[in-house]
């Protein structure tokens, strides 16, 4: 589906659930919800809580539903409800000061081609593999959350600078800052596995 007429499909949406109608927010939760929870879980590195946010994001849909203005673009309204939840559990985190032990080394086995290819990696193949993962999952959980959400956005959920900018209430230019330092931050972190 074009992106043009999901927008117009959101805008739709969004104006039934203004007028009461609930099921136009599962027809919201059940295009969005997935790359919603995609984006927290790569933020908060925290199945649980990436979980509980996407819920607490439609949440906030339903509860501000009169807020949203019909000629903005929902999706980023949507990620920027979603982008604020973050933030503030990120900063509520940091002043418990709790690691999660079971964070790194939850990646699943591969992706499906992986999986269906036939070729059974060597042992050491997936130790190698398992060891890159964690060192990409922990230099990404090592940045400050203002890199990481510029990251995040741009990089996984494939938003543009202007969206992301729009999203994180900043603009272009100090996106781009941030990716840059992000970036040059990972080059450093990830400079073994990037020799190879």
């Amino acid at each position: 589906m074009a992106s043009h007429d999901l927008a117009a499909l959101d805008r739709a949406d969004m104006a039934r659930l203004a007028a009461v109608r609930d099921d136009a927010l599962n027809d919201l939760m059940e295009r969005h919800a997935g790359p919603v929870f995609g984006f927290l879980q790569r933020m908060l590195a925290d199945e649980e809580a990436a979980r509980d946010l996407a819920q607490e994001t439609f949440v906030r849909v339903f509860q501000h539903r009169q807020r949203f203005r019909p000629e903005a673009d929902f999706s980023t309204w949507l990620y920027t409800i979603a982008a604020n939840l973050a933030r503030n559990h990120l900063r509520w985190r940091s002043h418990r000061r709790h690691d999660s032990l079971d964070a790194a080394g939850n990646d699943g086995s591969g992706t499906l081609a992986e999986m269906l290819s036939g070729k059974e990696p060597t042992p050491r193949e997936v130790l190698e593999r398992a060891e890159r993962l964690a060192s990409v999952r922990a230099a990404v959980d090592g940045l400050p959350e203002e890199l990481r959400a510029s990251l995040v956005l741009t990089e996984w959920e494939e938003k543009s600078v202007a969206e992301t900018a729009a999203i994180l209430g900043l603009t272009s230019k100090a996106v781009e800052s941030r990716l840059y330092r992000a970036r040059k931050f990972l080059r450093e972190q990830l400079a073994r596995w990037l020799k190879d």
